[in-house]
């Protein structure tokens, strides 16, 4: 049999080094968690943005009460959104205050969406362009901030919460 010389053994250098490129970031993204990430918002000041209300009302920044309170990115158009809705009415039956944000929805489907599932929220407030949530650093919804009573992001959650995480979230405020 004979040997393969130095010209052809360089020429699968590249293929190895891309196969083994691919296999690190592979790695890195399945084992992963994406609940709980690092965010360049936490702790700093809310971003100033103004937003109108879902039924029209003038603009407003994104506050509520003198408290900690959370900051909610929801859709209707979400299927996560649907499956934590029921921890956030949880959370407003025990009055923990929640500013609703619906984002990149029209705001018909965000107030068929409340409707038909009751409304946890304090105040909605729309984001049809999604510019809010860019200020933010939203990926997609559901995500959830807790602010605290001067304004700044004590944390971000991603996904949907469940008791667990709404627990882990509000231990967090200050």
């Amino acid at each position: 049999m004979k040997r393969p010389n130095l010209k052809q053994v360089a020429a699968f250098l590249p293929l190895v080094a891309l196969i083994l490129l691919a296999a690190v970031f592979a790695g890195k993204s399945l084992w992963r968690d994406t609940q709980v990430e690092t965010h360049a918002m936490v702790g700093k000041r809310l971003p100033a943005v103004m937003l109108a209300g879902l039924n029209g009302e003038p603009a407003q920044a994104v506050k509520v009460g003198d408290g900690p309170y959370l900051i909610n990115f929801f859709a209707s158009w979400c299927p996560p959104c649907i499956v934590e809705h029921p921890q956030l009415m949880a959370l407003q039956a025990r009055g923990v205050p929640i500013v609703g944000v619906a984002y990149k929805d029209e705001p018909a489907k965000s107030q068929g969406f409340l409707e038909q599932r009751g409304n946890p929220f304090a105040v909605v407030l729309v984001d049809r362009d999604g510019r809010a949530g860019m200020e933010f650093g939203v990926t997609g919804p559901p995500e959830t901030y807790l602010i605290s009573s001067d304004g700044i992001i004590l944390a971000k959650h991603i996904g949907e919460l469940d008791e667990k995480a709404a627990r882990t979230l509000l231990s967090q405020a200050r």
